[in-house]
């Protein structure tokens, strides 16, 4: 047991290859507790430290197969955008055809709308031109008419005397009772 404590009290010399005893040279003992330390946690901690890495592998994993599904997925989601795009874009070029065939359809319904006004206006004026010439006419032959018969009234009024207008009525008279015997 002298041994024993000798070698714990002796602080100064180093213990011969037998013995055991503390060492005062702190970088050698330093070096000999880093080495055994590193080995108990090499020993003990390879499998926590794997765990560790093989937990952090699978999230680093997980994480990337999340992203790829993502990345399909707004993928996807451009596609069909893309689509639709496409699709508004024909419809927007469908209606624009389709505007511009209607404006063109309207065009020629006004224009002929507007002939067939322009034609019946036409016949308006012509028909009312018509009728004003007839009036016209008319209105000169009554004029014509009216001049004619005070002309031969005053020419019967400045010829005729009382014995021919006498001798006149007498006549008519005369052809009227014939014509009244004849219907009897």
């Amino acid at each position: 047991m002298k041994n024993v404590t000798d070698s714990f009290v002796s602080l100064g010399h180093w213990p011969s290859a037998g013995s055991f005893g503390f060492n005062t040279d702190i970088l050698a003992t330093n070096l000999i507790n880093l080495s055994a330390v590193l080995g108990v946690l090499i020993y003990f901690g390879k499998g926590v430290l794997n765990d560790l890495l093989d937990n952090r592998k699978q999230r680093i994993l997980s994480t990337i197969r999340n992203s790829e599904e993502l990345r399909r997925g707004v993928i996807e989601q451009l596609e069909r955008a893309r689509a639709r795009l496409r699709k508004v874009e024909m419809e927007a070029e469908e209606y624009r055809m389709n505007g511009y065939s209607e404006i063109e359809r309207e065009k020629v319904n006004l224009i002929n709308a507007t002939s067939e006004s322009l034609e019946q206006l036409e016949n308006y004026k012509n028909e009312t031109l018509h009728f004003e010439q007839q009036r016209a006419i008319n209105q000169v032959r009554q004029q014509v008419f009216q001049q004619a018969l005070q002309g031969a009234i005053g020419a019967l009024n400045s010829c005729l005397n009382s014995e021919l207008h006498f001798h006149t009525i007498s006549a008519n008279i005369g052809i009227l009772g014939a014509m009244e015997e004849i219907t009897d």
